[in-house]
């Protein structure tokens, strides 16, 4: 049963946005009476706090390939928070920017609208910056207002499409070309590292461009409980690191 005086379902925020209207919503789990918050592009779910292995594992697995010394991060994509959150556990990080194209999604952080919102936009090391990642990426724009400075980093850690090829917006489809992961590279320091995550299997094609340019790039396939917690579902981690000199 759902708490005393609590709706079992509500839609915290709804706005139109560029790319579609995006949702906050909460709901009670009946299984374990926990709330659930996730998050709709349209009709396309982006992310739900049931889910949160891969996401977390995502930002611990870039990190544990990065070179030992003090970290300057930037994430693509902020969604629940919970990629950010990861990076920030992590002492060796002085600094982290999230860009986000969805305005809402980080007012919804900074209002304390969703549960990691304060631990991400309240640690002073983490800035929410809102524009286009791949466009700021690739340089094939003016950066925003509050995007000065982001590159290069030691991590540029992306969670925003659904897979390399399962796409948000076709527009992001240049990243993942050989010539978006060369501009990937320029992006990073010495030794730094790119990880991207996916929903889909190990994309043998992608993984051979980004080895062309990235030779140590590898799939990690993250296992968790699926919807019904009687199954499995997967998801790909793709890490590559920039050669030291």
């Amino acid at each position: 049963m759902a708490p005393m005086g609590r709706p079992r379902f509500e839609e915290i925020d709804h706005q139109q946005t560029p790319i579609g209207a995006v949702s906050l919503r909460r709901r009670i789990d009946p299984r374990t009476g926990e709330d659930v918050f996730e998050v709709k592009l349209d009709d396309d779910y982006l992310m739900s706090s049931m889910f949160t292995t891969s996401e977390t594992e995502l930002a611990r697995t870039a990190l544990a390939h990065a070179p030992d010394r003090p970290l300057d991060v930037v994430v693509g994509g902020l969604g629940l928070g919970y990629t950010a959150a990861a990076v920030l556990d992590d002492e060796r990080v002085r600094s982290l920017a999230v860009v986000d194209a969805l305005a809402p999604v980080i007012g919804w952080h900074r209002d304390g609208l969703v549960p990691l919102g304060p631990h991400v936009a309240g640690d002073p090391r983490c800035r929410l910056v809102l524009g286009d990642f791949f466009a700021l990426v690739l340089g094939v724009t003016g950066p925003a207002d509050d995007a000065d400075g982001l590159f290069p980093v030691d991590a540029l850690v992306v969670d925003i499409d659904h897979s390399p090829r399962h796409l948000l917006h076709p527009g992001h489809a240049p990243f993942y070309t050989s010539d978006g992961i060369a501009k990937v590279v320029t992006r990073l320091r010495p030794g730094g590292v790119f990880a991207l995550w996916s929903d889909d299997a190990p994309d043998d094609d992608y993984l051979a461009r980004l080895r062309a340019a990235l030779p140590d790039a590898a799939a990690h396939v993250v296992t968790f409980p699926d919807a019904s917690r009687t199954g499995v579902a997967t998801s790909t981690l793709y890490v590559a690191s920039v050669p030291q000199p």
